[in-house]
């Protein structure tokens, strides 16, 4: 997947409760049929790509998730692949497993994994969160999934939502650690939670940091604040405002899809 081209329109597969979580789950078999339906919705309307995001899960572990997510992720985002071959996949394993995401890209040959906190730290609900990118970008070449005709990229947050620094901190210094030192592809700004639209000031101190590096929104982007947000952002991730009524727990709306691809243009 190329970033620096064009506007990325990115949907959210929010996964429901797993098995074995912290919460009473359907089952296997309806996590992934829902997953697969969402899928098919973000791509009939022309998204660019969706994220497979364990959302159902929380409260999330502070450390890494269970094998046997890591394995259902893996299983959905190949079956995503072979049905929708043009769509792009995304892995974000919640609160901040970018380890075990990066072995489900590179497994399931999926296009990118986003970390919530790849520099720096964070003062979550999960405790503190510590980036670590040295080891996740040592862990993509050993897998040999920085090369070849499908790389996987590092989209990371800047300051992620549900979370606030240790101290104070500069936005724009961050940004540039996070791209120019930990090395990642592309960088996130997003409201204070889920559906909380960005500041716009945040966006411009980053872009104005990294001018270089594709800056997306990742929270509270709808159909009516799209077209404004795309004279400052290279891309958005949409989940929220895809669902049915608006509410994370209900399937992807084809109607709102379609509504948010136009506003794309």
């Amino acid at each position: 997947m190329t970033f620096d081209q064009g506007f990325a329109l990115i949907g959210v597969a929010h996964l429901l409760p797993i098995p074995a979580g912290p919460v009473a789950s359907p089952g296997f078999r309806a996590v992934i049929e829902r997953a697969m339906a969402d899928a098919a919705v973000l791509a009939s309307a022309g998204f660019d790509g969706v994220i497979l995001e364990n959302f159902g899960d929380a409260p999330f572990p502070a450390g890494p998730v269970d094998p046997h997510v890591v394995a259902l992720v893996a299983i959905l985002a190949a079956r995503i692949r072979e049905r929708h071959p043009a769509l792009h996949i995304g892995i974000n394993l919640l609160r901040n497993d970018a380890r075990s995401a990066m072995g489900v890209a590179a497994a399931s040959d999926a296009d990118f994994v986003r970390v919530n906190v790849h520099a720096g730290a964070m003062l979550t609900d999960q405790g503190i969160l510590q980036g670590d990118a040295h080891r996740t970008l040592r862990y993509r070449r050993e897998l040999g999934a920085d090369v070849g005709d499908r790389p996987v990229a590092v989209i990371a947050d800047v300051l992620v939502k549900h979370a606030v620094p240790l101290g104070p901190v500069d936005i724009g210094a961050l940004a540039a650690d996070t791209a120019k030192r930990g090395g990642a592809e592309v960088l996130i700004v997003t409201g204070e939670g889920t559906g909380k639209a960005a500041d716009p000031a945040r966006v411009h101190a980053v872009r104005a940091a990294v001018p270089g590096v594709p800056v997306w929104l990742g929270s509270g982007v709808t159909a009516d604040t799209l077209p404004t947000w795309r004279r400052v952002a290279q891309g958005a991730i949409i989940g929220t405002a895809v669902h049915e009524d608006g509410d994370v727990r209900r399937p992807l709306d084809r109607a709102r899809a379609a509504r948010i691809r136009a506003a794309a243009g």
